[in-house]
C-alpha cells in the first residue's frame, strides 16, 4: 500500500499538486460567449452594414431563448446572443454618423475634444485620438498633424483642428482621420483631475529628462505610459526584445498600483474588505493619471481580474472572472476585437492564470521557488502571445524570454519609482530622488533591449498570415503541454511531435516564402509595382539601377518586396508627396539610398524624413519641373509640379523615364483631376506611352482627357485590398477600358512586372486576374 500510495503522488500521474493541469468543462463554460462575441464584434464594427442585420437576428434570437427557457442548455445560447445583439447596437447607432461623415468636406475646421494621450505617430508627426464637433455633431475621429508637440493637448483639453479629411479604416474606433501640417490650438485645457494629472505628467517629462542615456526616455513609460520621449532605435530594439510591453500602461503597472494600496492597507491593520476599497482608489487614481483611453480601462479590467484571481488562490475562478470582463469590456466597446493590444492582454492574462502555477512548478524542479516564478511568467506570455504577433510581424523573437528574464527584476522597481516620482514631481527633493532611484532599472532595461536585439539570430523569420499564426500557435500549444507536464507519456510524446512538424511547417513555408518564389519570379523586368497594400511602391531598372518610386505605407511589406526583387541598393528614390501611403514605408530604405528626389515638404514631419535619409547618406534634391537625369540606359524627366507653392496630392511629382528597351513609363502619383487638368495645360507629354501609373490608386477624381491624350498600353494601379476607399473606381477602370488599356491592380493580382521585348509589352502577375 505504502508503495502504492507513493506511486499515485508521482508527478508522472497527475494531479495539480503534481504541476499538471486541471479543467474541468464547467470552467470553460463562459468562453464560448466570449468567442461569439468577438468575433461578431470584430465583423460588426469592420463591415459595418451588417450591424442592423445582426443586431436584429441577435435580438430575435434572445427573445427565442427567453420563451423557451424552461428548457435546459439554453443558457450560454442566449448569452452569446445577448451579447452579440449589445456589442452590435453601439455600432448600428453610429449610422447617422456614419453618413455624415460622407458628406464632409475636403477640407473640416472645428473644436476637437481630446480623449486619448498625445502620442508619436512617426517621426515629427503626431497622434490623437477624441471627437470633432462640425455642424453640431460630435464625430469620433483621429487628428494626424506635423510639428512641435503642442503644450496642452491633453486628455481632456479642446483643441480648434483644421485639417485634411481622410476615411479612417475598417475597424477603427473613428470614423475620420484629420491630417494637418501644422499642431492644433488649445482652446480650451483640460480641468479638475485631469488637469492635475495632465501636471503631474509633464513634471515626470521634464525631470526625467535632465538624466543621461536610454533610461531617462523609458522612466515616462515604464510609469505612465508616454512615449513621446523614446527615440527610434530604443523604440525598435524594445520591440525586437519583446520588452516593448513595458513601455504600455498594462496589467503589470495596474497590478503593482493595486498591490501598493492592498499592502498599505494590511500594514495599516484595516480589514479585507478596506483593503480592497483601497486598491480600487488606488486603482482609479491611475487611471486617471495615465489618461483613462480605451486601452488603460481594459489593462486596468484585466488586472481587476488577477487580483481577483490572486486573492481567491483560484485560477479557475480567475478564468470566470476573466471571461465576465472581456464580454463586459466588448459589449460597452466593440472596437476592441480589433485592437492587437486587447487581444494581448487577454492572451497573456489567460496564460498566467491557467499555465502560470503548473509551469512554475515545473520550473522549480530544477529551480528554487523563488525564481521559478519569475522565469516561468514571461515564459508562458510569450507562447500566448506569438500567435498574435506574428500576424503583425512574420517573425519570432528568439531572445524575448531572455530579455524579459533579464528586465523581470528592474521592470517593477522603474515602474513603481516612476510613479511615486511622478505623483510628487512637484515636491523637488523627494521627486528628484524617486526618479533617480527609477532611472537605474530603467537604464538597466534599455541596455538589456539593445544587447538582447543586437544578439546573432535574435529573430526567426516566420510565414506570414493566418498559416505562420496557425502553425505557430500549434507550437505553441505542444510547448505549453509539454511545460506543464501533461500526465500521459504518450500525450507529452504527442505533443513533442507535433510541435516539431509544426516548426518544420512553418519555417518550410518561410524557405519557400523566401527562397523558392523569389526564384520563381522573374528575372528580367524594367517595371515593378510592389504589392504594398494601400498605398504606392514602383520600382525602376535599367542597365543594374534602380529606382523607387514612393515606399507604400509599411517598411515590412516595402522590405518583402525588395528582397524578392532581389534589390539591396536604391539608386535614385522619389518620394513623389508625403502623404502616409506613399513614404511610410520609408524606413525599409534608409541608409541604401544614393538620391533622393522629394516633392514639396508641408511641415516638420516631412522635412524630418528628409534629414533623416540624407543623414544617412543620401543626396538630396527638390523635384521641379524639368528636372532630368540618367538611370543606366533610361532617361527621367520630372513634368510636374511647376512650383512649390501647393503641397500635397496636386503636387505630386510626375515622373517619365523612357529610353531604348525601356517602356514609355509616366507615373502620375496621387494628383487629382485638376492638377491633371494642368499637367495637359503645361505640354512636354509623349503621344503615347507604355505604361501609365494611375493616378490616387484609381480614384474617381481623374481627368478622361490626359489619359486619352497619353494612349496608355498598360495601367498600373496600386492599391489595397477590401480598401475602405472604393479604390479603383468603376469610372476609372471603365474609362481605362474604354481607350483599349490592359489594366493590371495589386489588390487582386499582386507583384506586377513589366517588359518591353521588341514591339511587345510583356506583364507578370503573380496571380490570375480573377
Amino acid at each position: 500500500m505504502s508503495q502504492r500510495a507513493e506511486r499515485i503522488g508521482t508527478p508522472t500521474d497527475g494531479g495539480e499538486a503534481s504541476g499538471g493541469l486541471s479543467l474541468r468543462p464547467r470552467d470553460l463554460r463562459l468562453v464560448p460567449v466570449v468567442a461569439g462575441v468577438w468575433v461578431a464584434a470584430g465583423v460588426v464594427t469592420t463591415v459595418v452594414d451588417l450591424a442592423l442585420p445582426v443586431t436584429i437576428i441577435a435580438w430575435v434570437l434572445v427573445l427565442v431563448g427567453v420563451v423557451l427557457a424552461a428548457r435546459r442548455g439554453l443558457a450560454v445560447p442566449v448569452l452569446i446572443a445577448a451579447a452579440i445583439a449589445v456589442a452590435s447596437m453601439h455600432v448600428t447607432l453610429q449610422a447617422p454618423l456614419r453618413a455624415a461623415v460622407a458628406e464632409l468636406p475636403a477640407r473640416v475646421s472645428g473644436p476637437f475634444t481630446v480623449l486619448s494621450k498625445l502620442t508619436p505617430a512617426w517621426e515629427g508627426a503626431w497622434r490623437l485620438s477624441g471627437t470633432v464637433t462640425t455642424d453640431g455633431l460630435a464625430i469620433p475621429a483621429e487628428v494626424l498633424f506635423s510639428g512641435e508637440r503642442p503644450a496642452g493637448a491633453d486628455l481632456g483639453a479642446v483643441l480648434w483642428v483644421t485639417g485634411r479629411v481622410e476615411s479612417a479604416g475598417p475597424g477603427d474606433r473613428a470614423l475620420v482621420a484629420l491630417r494637418s501640417s501644422r499642431p492644433p490650438d488649445v482652446i480650451a485645457a483640460p480641468n479638475g483631475a485631469l488637469a492635475v494629472a495632465a501636471q503631474l505628467r509633464q513634471g515626470l517629462l521634464e525631470r526625467a529628462g535632465r538624466f543621461p542615456g536610454d533610461g531617462a526616455q523609458l522612466i515616462p513609460g515604464m510609469a505612465v505610459g508616454d512615449t513621446s520621449g523614446v527615440d527610434v532605435d530604443l523604440d525598435q530594439a524594445m520591440k525586437t526584445s519583446s520588452l516593448a510591453h513595458l513601455l504600455a500602461v498594462s496589467g503589470s503597472n495596474c497590478l503593482l498600483v493595486v498591490g501598493a494600496g492592498f499592502a498599505l492597507a494590511a500594514a495599516c491593520g484595516l480589514p479585507r474588505a478596506a483593503r480592497v476599497l483601497m486598491a480600487v482608489g488606488a486603482l482609479a487614481a491611475f487611471v486617471i493619471l495615465v489618461t483613462p483611453e480605451p486601452s488603460v480601462v481594459r489593462a486596468a479590467a484585466m488586472s481587476t481580474v488577477s487580483m481577483l484571481a490572486v486573492l481567491l488562490g483560484r485560477a479557475k475562478i480567475g478564468l470566470h472572472v476573466l471571461s465576465v470582463a472581456v464580454i463586459v469590456l466588448l459589449c460597452s466597446d466593440p472596437w476592441l476585437a480589433s485592437e492587437v493590444g486587447f487581444a494581448l492582454s487577454v492572451a497573456a492574462t489567460a496564460a498566467l492564470l491557467v499555465l502560470g502555477p503548473p509551469a512554475a512548478r515545473t520550473v522549480a524542479g530544477f529551480l528554487p521557488m523563488w525564481m521559478a516564478l519569475p522565469l516561468a511568467a514571461p515564459i508562458v506570455a510569450q507562447l500566448a502571445c506569438a500567435p498574435i504577433l506574428v500576424l503583425i510581424s512574420p517573425a519570432v523573437s528568439l531572445s524575448g524570454v531572455l530579455a524579459n528574464v533579464l528586465a523581470a527584476p528592474a521592470a517593477p522597481v522603474a515602474t513603481l519609482a516612476g510613479m511615486l516620482g511622478c505623483f510628487f514631481a512637484a515636491v523637488p527633493v523627494l521627486g528628484d530622488a524617486l526618479i533617480s532611484i527609477a532611472w537605474v532599472p530603467a537604464q538597466w532595461v534599455g541596455s538589456t533591449a539593445r544587447l538582447t536585439a543586437s544578439l546573432p539570430q535574435s529573430v526567426l523569420p516566420w510565414q506570414e498570415g493566418l498559416l505562420g499564426a496557425v502553425t505557430l500557435g500549434v507550437v505553441c500549444a505542444a510547448l505549453a503541454v509539454l511545460l506543464v507536464r501533461a500526465r500521459s507519456p504518450m500525450v507529452r510524446r504527442g505533443a513533442a511531435a507535433v510541435a516539431l512538424a509544426s516548426i518544420g511547417i512553418g519555417v518550410g513555408a518561410w524557405l519557400v516564402r523566401s527562397t523558392v518564389v523569389p526564384l520563381l519570379t522573374p528575372s528580367t523586368w524594367s517595371v515593378a509595382m510592389c504589392d504594398v497594400g494601400q498605398g504606392d511602391a514602383t520600382v525602376l531598372r535599367s542597365a543594374g539601377i534602380v529606382a523607387l518610386v514612393d515606399t507604400g505605407p509599411d517598411p515590412a511589406l516595402l522590405d518583402g518586396c525588395l528582397q524578392r526583387l532581389g534589390i539591396a541598393r536604391v539608386d535614385l528614390l522619389l518620394l513623389t508627396h508625403f502623404d502616409l501611403d506613399h513614404v511610410g514605408g520609408a524606413a525599409a530604405v534608409i541608409g541604401r539610398v544614393g538620391v533622393l528626389l522629394h516633392g514639396p515638404t508641408d511641415g516638420d514631419a516631412d522635412a524630418a524624413l528628409v534629414d533623416r535619409l540624407h543623414a544617412q547618406g543620401a543626396r538630396v534634391v527638390d523635384a521641379r519641373r524639368g528636372l532630368s537625369g540618367d538611370l543606366g540606359d533610361a532617361r527621367w524627366r520630372v513634368l510636374w509640379p511647376t512650383s512649390g507653392r501647393v503641397t500635397g496630392n496636386p503636387a505630386s511629382v510626375v515622373l517619365e523615364v523612357t529610353g531604348d528597351g525601356f517602356p514609355a513609363t509616366l507615373l502620375l502619383g496621387d494628383l487629382d483631376a485638376e492638377a491633371q487638368r494642368g499637367l495637359l495645360r503645361a505640354g512636354g507629354l509623349r503621344s503615347t506611352y507604355d505604361i501609365v501609373k494611375v493616378s490616387h490608386h484609381g480614384s474617381a477624381d481623374q481627368e478622361p482627357r490626359l489619359y486619352a491624350a497619353l494612349h496608355p498600353r498598360l495601367a498600373l494601379i496600386g492599391v489595397g485590398r477590401g480598401n475602405d476607399y472604393g479604390h479603383p473606381r468603376d469610372d476609372t477602370l471603365n474609362m481605362l477600358a474604354a481607350l483599349g488599356t490592359v489594366i493590371a491592380r495589386t489588390d487582386d493580382e499582386g507583384l506586377l512586372l513589366a517588359q518591353l521585348t521588341g514591339e511587345d509589352l510583356r506583364v507578370w502577375r503573380e496571380h490570375a486576374p480573377p
